[in-house]
């Protein structure tokens, strides 16, 4: 059996779901369940210094961008850090570390960008047995207002400089949190490694308004008349997530900083394309919140078996595997081609292949055939933009294959440089391209 166990900037814990610093782990309650159910780790709900207390709202927190069949797509939330006494939560932290000394516990904190406040709370987390600190400087919303949370994140000096007071200061190994909303993630992952930061993790939530009630004209949602941007996260973002990791991961200056993944993953598949492009392991929220912790069961049932499969004996071996396929535009081969090809035994003559192409794209797919309603590839103008394959509504009815090295593309009339044998012994293949020696 694949082993699952990570070790993650210094920290152990038997496999890489974490939950990430959420409602989910706002208190000793909720983190023993997640780690009942198989959770490897948490991030503690962030913490902030003592003194007032954070005051939330009453009334709704959380919005979502739902399908037609009311499948979770994307979820917003205007919840601030933890409202909960910090002598309790540092209580919590202590014990349920105590009872569950296998597990990784790491602690979010967010405090007044000043060196006093980093410093004053630092020991009182060291002493609760902590494995760790995960700096928060993404939460888009509250707390920005108030000069913490992306109002550092997007300053890369005031990265390095907290992160600095952190390693000087602490003796916990540091994770930095980076925002999203910001041009470039990798100035904010250079000024966390030039701090001295042990790892990063990302991305927090996307700054977002979720839309506006048409009887009110009132944003939604709403409290007392009136709403707040917030922060965006579930399945929607995953993307936007994967694209940001693989670029610290490739990043000359950033190589080799462990990484924490963030962002829309709710099964298996979700984790290995972060661990495949280059996190060390990975850490779920939104997932966790629609549909009960114990969805980690499938997640690592479902990594293992693959790694099983593979041949993959640690979830080390998986990390950055698919980064090198990862390039700029530039570099792409603009000699390669690839057609469509329509499966007609799997066809259900709905026409969505037709439209999308006639409407918007290259005219490459004909309706008729005999007088009759029959859709099929015309070759000669097919680009493969893979436009026919998306909107199909039935899978594996319309694939790519790649023209093999020697054949003639007759829409441009060049001999095809491509590396690949499929097409030619496809049994849909309707002979249009020929090889060079019998065109």
């Amino acid at each position: 059996m694949a082993n699952l166990h990570t070790t993650f900037a210094g920290i152990s814990s038997p496999n890489p779901f974490w939950l990430a610093s959420a409602p989910p782990t706002d208190k000793a309650y909720n983190v023993n369940r997640a780690f009942e159910a198989g959770w490897g780790g948490v991030v503690w709900k962030t913490l902030g210094e003592a003194g007032p207390p954070v005051v939330n709202v009453n009334g709704p927190r959380y919005g979502a961008l739902l399908t037609p069949d009311r499948r979770m797509m994307g979820f917003n939330n205007i919840e601030l850090i933890t409202d909960r006494d910090l002598e309790i939560n540092l209580k919590e932290i202590a014990q349920v570390k105590r009872n569950w000394p296998d597990r990784a516990m790491v602690v979010s904190l967010m405090v007044p960008c000043e060196e006093k406040a980093w410093k004053a709370i630092l020991p009182r987390v060291e002493d609760t047995g902590a494995d760790g600190i995960e700096l928060n400087f993404g939460c888009p919303h509250g707390m920005s207002e108030r000069g913490m949370g992306s109002a550092v994140g997007q300053v890369p000096e005031y990265i390095e400089m907290v992160t600095a007071w952190c390693k000087q200061h602490g003796k916990l190994p540091v994770i930095v949190k980076l925002t999203p909303n910001i041009t470039d993630i990798r100035m904010p992952a250079r000024a966390a490694k030039k701090g001295g930061a042990d790892a990063v993790s990302l991305i927090n939530t996307i700054n977002s308004i979720m839309g506006v009630d048409p009887a009110t004209l009132t944003m939604s949602p709403s409290t007392g008349g009136k709403g707040s941007h917030g922060g965006y996260c579930g399945p929607a973002v995953k993307p936007i997530s994967l694209a940001m990791v693989a670029e610290i991961a490739r990043d000359a200056q950033t190589r080799g900083v462990p990484i924490s993944g963030i962002g829309g993953i709710g099964n298996w598949r979700d984790a290995l394309d972060f661990i495949a492009l280059g996190a060390s392991n990975v850490q779920v929220c939104t997932a966790a919140m629609v549909y009960g912790f114990k969805i980690v069961q499938e997640m690592s049932d479902g990594l293992s078996h693959y790694m099983d499969e593979m041949g993959f004996k640690s979830v080390s071996e998986i990390v950055g595997k698919a980064l090198p396929t990862v390039t700029d535009w530039q570099y792409l081969n603009l000699n390669h081609v690839s057609k469509a090809v329509i499966d007609q035994d799997s066809c259900i003559q709905c026409g969505r292949c037709h439209i999308a192409c006639e409407d918007t794209s290259h005219q490459a797919i004909t309706a008729t055939k005999d007088g009759k309603r029959f859709f099929e590839v015309m070759e000669d103008e097919c680009v493969g933009c893979n436009l026919c394959v998306t909107v199909c509504p039935v899978p594996e009815c319309i694939t790519l294959r790649d023209v093999p090295a020697g054949a003639i593309d007759h829409r441009t009339q060049k001999i095809v440089s491509a590396q690949h044998a499929d097409w030619t012994t496809h049994p849909n293949n309707p002979g249009r391209i020929k090889t060079a020696a019998t065109a």
